[in-house]
């Protein structure tokens, strides 16, 4: 493989010797050296993905009872680097409720003094449960947080900060203001993101700031989460968001979540792991910020509280070789007023997951 791609490298240099013959020689015999040292193994993209089958029941609040069985997710990403200095990821769903979806698209540079610049299509730095993967989801249905309040990928740019003194991260970016599925649209007002994360023995706090205009009304939001682990036995995690509409367009959102989860070994069959779940999450009135055709925001989701209980059994190989079957129960709880839509009822759900 090293000679073909040594007379490659020779032949292009030749082509281009009939521009600068020195130059075409400096330039083979770097490419020449270079592939003589690199080991071309390190630098073989890891693939991963995630399938994700349900079926789930819905009843309550005046809903005749009904199912329904969707493939959630069917996701395949590829990482990657060509070089210690230099890394890139891919991460597109195949099969996101029948829809194929590319997500996140970006190439990064480290560059010295553990600084990372990032450039591409990828979920902008703010929360905590927003940015949780479908293969590590605590529960079948993200929060209210993750779904509803905050859910933005875009386009763009970030800088982080990683210091060697103490374990910080600080991540911040700017973006289109435009959806993913648009990069032609130029814009004079763009979308801002900051997080910050911190490590503290065995506890992670977060705080973030974000500012969004996804259909020309600027909308503001902070964040605060904690996760404790007081062992490898339990997990404790609570977080906070709040969206301010400017100009007064919309009365201002509040959202909250508590959860735990308690895993223990066992030996059944090929399953090695149990954990037991439980969370209460809720929100305010709510609106994702799109106008009507009159032009107002309109409340997208009415305000209401949950409690999700259920339980997972695993067979767990390693960090990427697994699969979970999780069952999970959802409570929904809505004011006497509120008009209670197909979708957002009490429900009970069966996941199979396989990560690979």
């Amino acid at each position: 493989m090293l000679q073909i791609r040594h007379i490659s490298a020779i032949l292009i240099a030749a082509s281009m010797s009939v521009i600068s013959p020195a130059f075409a020689t400096e330039r083979a015999d770097t490419i020449a050296s270079d592939a003589k040292q690199i080991n071309w193994k390190e630098y073989i993209p890891e693939i991963h993905g995630t399938v994700r089958g349900r079926v789930e029941t819905e009843f309550g609040h005046d809903l005749p009872a009904a199912a329904r069985f969707q493939v959630r997710n069917a996701r395949l990403n590829l990482r990657g680097s060509i070089g210690e200095a230099v890394d890139y990821f891919f991460n597109t769903d195949f099969c996101d409720r029948g829809s194929i979806k590319i997500l996140d698209v970006w190439a990064r540079v480290n560059a010295p003094e553990h600084i990372g610049i990032r450039m591409g299509q990828f979920r902008m730095p703010f929360g905590v449960d927003p940015f949780m993967a479908p293969e590590n989801y605590i529960f079948s249905n993200r929060s209210f947080i993750g779904k509803q309040m905050c859910n933005v990928r875009a386009v763009g740019a970030s800088i982080a900060y990683r210091p060697t003194a103490f374990p910080l991260f600080v991540e911040g970016g700017i973006f289109n203001p435009a959806p993913i599925g648009n990069h032609i649209v130029w814009t004079t007002s763009f979308a801002y993101a900051l997080k910050t994360t911190y490590n503290w023995r065995r506890t992670t706090w977060a705080t973030g700031f974000q500012s969004i205009r996804p259909d020309g009304i600027r909308i503001n939001l902070a964040d605060a989460a904690l996760t404790w682990t007081p062992d490898g036995k339990w997990t404790l995690a609570g977080e906070y968001m709040y969206k301010h509409y400017t100009h007064r367009a919309a009365k201002a959102a509040h959202s909250w979540l508590v959860w735990a989860s308690y895993r223990m070994p066992i030996r059944a069959w090929v399953f090695n792991r149990l954990s037991f779940q439980g969370r209460y999450d809720g929100m305010t009135a709510h609106s994702d910020g799109k106008r009507d055709a009159a032009g107002f925001l309109t409340v997208n989701d009415p305000a209401r509280n949950r409690i999700t209980v259920g339980a997972t059994i695993s067979y767990v190989r390693s960090k990427n070789l697994y699969m979970d079957i999780r069952a999970d129960v959802e409570k929904y709880f809505y004011h006497s007023s509120s008009t209670v839509e197909r979708g957002e009822a009490d429900r009970v759900l069966l996941e199979m997951i396989v990560r690979f």
